[in-house]
């Protein structure tokens, strides 16, 4: 007689569940020892529900089609020379900040998913993190092969992962996942899985995939198109893992709520560096930073939370704070970077008269206020030749560890300053979000490496900006001074036809 054929759910389970076994001379609780540490109460594994139920054949399968449609486009845009085709050289750069602060927390989230699938006592979610550390993982690997074409002819992306480890304004991103995968299994889904891929990504890879479409980037947009399957998977098994957690026991409740707090306002403030990319760094603009916010999170995520509050779930702790910086996290974010452009590794600049024209109409209640005077002193210190860099240290937040540039909710002409005091120390921090977070684990933050600390330490080469730099491995000079005055400029120049008597590219050559 012939085999009856599995049908999908009957197939999930013997290709999934049915892989599980219940130990017979160990205790469940000496294998899994991060299963109950954190006071998570699980009564039912079988509970966890995937909905795409897939499997590991149809996993490779699906996974192998897309490799092979991104890898034909990323040779066709080398062999066309495809970095022609970008709208200014400007736009290279936000591409420097996405390799070097992205693609790295890629790979560490492909680490962190295989360890948090170890330390889980149910063969659901072990497998649903075994799948998303192997798409994690081919994140990061796609996205290194496709922004190699422009490594061929651009600076600043030589060297991405020794930088991720040591650049001052990529500690932000590194210390992001540093304190998740230093949690336990169930906050750090929560803090990945959930509040970053469920009710953030979007803030991420709409602005960069949009832009790089916008901006003549097809190879960056093939390969945003690429992963965008994995994240439907990756945002849907968030929200599993949160109804899961919320399901099994009421006690969870007050645990999960904490983290939801705590993960909300750690990835809101990382994605600082996202504002500035989308209000700044492109040189054809898809939507203003304080638009993205509205749609993605005002209403999305409004929306997101109603639907857990039949949990108890409420909105994340100072959402409301988020709201009111939404007019003008951009504009700080980016006068921090053109204050430090000389240690960073991509230019920065002084958006032009119609650049400024369109921040104020996009945000008519406080740039013409509080940031264009801004932006016209220090063009008319450039113009003197007397561009503005600042050559001290800032003090940095000691949970997010951005400068402490970001201003008081309800006031945007005074510095926000928050701190607490530990063992005999104080300890520094830019919101009440980022204080309440210390508060609570004090004996993880202290632990914090901050790189301002460290360079006066004498522990980032030495002393000197120069030599702080060399241990960056940035150049110094002609790498971090404006974009106009810069050898990618004078490149970009040269490959639209340019030639080296051009004014624009003697401007530059004759540095």
């Amino acid at each position: 007689m012939a085999a009856k054929r599995l049908n999908l759910r009957e197939k999930y389970q013997k290709f999934t569940r049915d892989l599980a076994w219940e130990p017979t001379y160990q205790k469940k609780s000496d294998i899994f020892p991060q299963t109950e540490f954190e006071g998570i109460h699980i009564h039912d594994w079988d509970k966890w529900e995937d909905p795409f139920r897939l499997t590991v054949d149809a996993y490779w399968k699906y996974q192998a089609e897309k490799e092979r449609k991104l890898y034909s486009i990323i040779d066709a845009f080398s062999q066309n020379n495809g970095q022609l085709n970008v709208t200014d050289a400007r736009y290279v750069n936000a591409l420097k900040l996405f390799l070097t602060g992205v693609s790295p927390l890629e790979y560490a989230a492909h680490r962190g998913f295989a360890m948090a699938g170890r330390q889980f006592g149910g063969v659901g979610p072990q497998v649903a993190c075994q799948m998303q550390s192997i798409d994690e993982l081919r994140h990061c690997q796609t996205q290194i092969h496709t922004i190699s074409q422009y490594n061929k002819y651009f600076n600043g992306f030589h060297d991405w992962n020794h930088m991720h480890q040591r650049v001052w304004y990529l500690s932000v991103p590194k210390s992001f996942f540093d304190d998740a995968m230093s949690a336990g299994p169930f906050e750090f889904v929560t803090a990945i899985s959930f509040s970053f891929e469920y009710v953030l990504t979007n803030l991420l890879f709409m602005p960069f995939m949009s832009g790089a479409a916008y901006n003549g980037d097809m190879a960056t947009v093939t390969f945003g198109f690429s992963a965008q399957s994995d994240e439907s998977r990756h945002m849907t098994l968030g929200l599993e893992v949160i109804k899961f957690m919320l399901e099994q026991d009421e006690r969870n409740v007050p645990i999960v709520q904490k983290w939801i707090d705590k993960w909300f306002w750690r990835g809101y403030r990382l994605l600082t560096l996202v504002s500035m990319m989308m209000d700044y760094m492109l040189p054809k603009r898809v939507m203003s930073w304080k638009e993205a916010w509205e749609m993605y999170f005002e209403e999305n995520g409004g929306a997101l939370f109603e639907d857990l509050s039949r949990y108890g779930i409420r909105m994340p702790k100072y959402w409301e704070v988020s709201v009111k910086e939404k007019e003008r996290l951009s504009h700080e974010a980016w006068s921090i970077f053109y204050n430090y452009d000389h240690a960073a590794a991509f230019h920065s600049w002084l958006p032009d008269d119609a650049e400024m024209q369109w921040l104020s109409e996009k945000y008519p209640d406080t740039f013409d206020r509080y940031y264009r005077p801004r932006y016209e002193h220090w063009r008319a210190r450039q113009e003197k030749g007397e561009r503005w860099y600042n050559n001290t240290l800032p003090m940095l937040c000691q949970t997010c560890q951005i400068p402490m540039a970001f201003t008081e909710p309800d006031d945007p002409t005074q510095i926000c300053y928050r701190s607490s005091e530990y063992r005999g120390m104080k300890f520094h921090f830019c919101s009440d979000g980022c204080k309440d977070i210390f508060d609570d684990e004090p004996e993880k933050f202290v632990q914090a490496w901050l790189p301002v600390h460290q360079i006066y330490q004498g522990n980032c080469g030495g002393a000197s900006v120069p030599e702080v730099l060399e241990w960056y491995h940035i150049a110094d000079g002609e790498d971090n001074k404006e974009y106009l005055d810069s050898r990618d400029r004078a490149n970009w120049l040269r490959w639209k036809g340019m030639s080296d008597d051009a004014p624009e590219v003697k401007a530059v050559v004759n540095q």
